[in-house]
């Protein structure tokens, strides 16, 4: 027997929180100070982070809204050291084309001040690398099933999880090499989803640096628009 088609059923709101606005203010202005202490590194120390803590995070971005619920993710966690120093000399060698002249004058140029260089210790000193990938199609009763608004909806789960990390007091790093197909085969995952992302995952060593240009955001001005109506 197939699995029978979902239906709609409308349930009450399972969860409500009812704060004044002044607690809103209150809570929202504490995430932000918190976020605020949010830094990409690619310095890492050998201390290694429990299982538990890495699958609860993974477990909150898979909370996050998708299209039509398809939840069109899947996260490979990896602190296997063979599968990792894998993983990082197939990302070496596809970065080493990439600033011999690959990426182009324009995407090199822009890097420069972030400081980055075709070397990634870091894949494999971080203790986990999360590979996230986008099921780019489904599978029911063996039918392939459309997925909607698949890079939308992973990149809200992938923006929950670095959040994730973060509240437990752990670093990331994002990195993306181009092409990554290579990390299908690694990480033993279908034809339907793609690699998008692998997040470095730890505490960041003694001396660890972030670039100085990577402090400087953009005001609120520069990235919000208002219309506000009369009340």
């Amino acid at each position: 027997m197939g699995q029978d088609k979902p239906v709609y059923e409308a349930l009450p709101l399972p969860d409500r929180r009812e704060i004044s606005d002044a607690e809103m203010l209150q809570e929202v202005e504490s995430f932000l100070a918190r976020m605020k202490t949010r830094h990409s590194i690619r310095d890492y120390s050998d201390r290694p982070v429990h299982r538990a803590v890495t699958e609860a995070c993974i477990a909150a971005a898979g909370t996050a809204p998708s299209g039509a619920n398809q939840q069109p993710w899947h996260f490979v966690a990896i602190s296997d050291p063979h599968m990792k120093a894998r993983i990082r000399e197939a990302a070496e060698q596809e970065e080493e084309k990439f600033y011999a002249g690959g990426g182009g004058d324009e995407w090199l140029a822009a890097l420069e001040p972030i400081g980055t260089d075709a070397a990634k210790p870091h894949l494999t000193t971080a203790p986990w690398l999360i590979v996230i990938f986008a099921q780019r199609w489904g599978l029911r009763d063996g039918k392939r099933i459309k997925h909607y608004y698949v890079p939308e909806s992973v990149g809200i789960a992938t923006g929950m999880l670095i959040t994730a990390l973060h509240t437990a007091g752990l670093s990331c790093l994002t990195h993306t090499p181009n092409p990554m197909r290579f990390l299908n085969e690694l990480c033993g995952r279908p034809e339907n989803e793609k690699p998008v992302m692998i997040l470095a995952v730890g505490h960041p060593a003694e001396d660890a640096t972030v670039p100085a240009v990577a402090k400087k955001k953009k005001r609120l001005s520069k990235i919000m628009t208002v219309f506000e109506g009369d009340h």
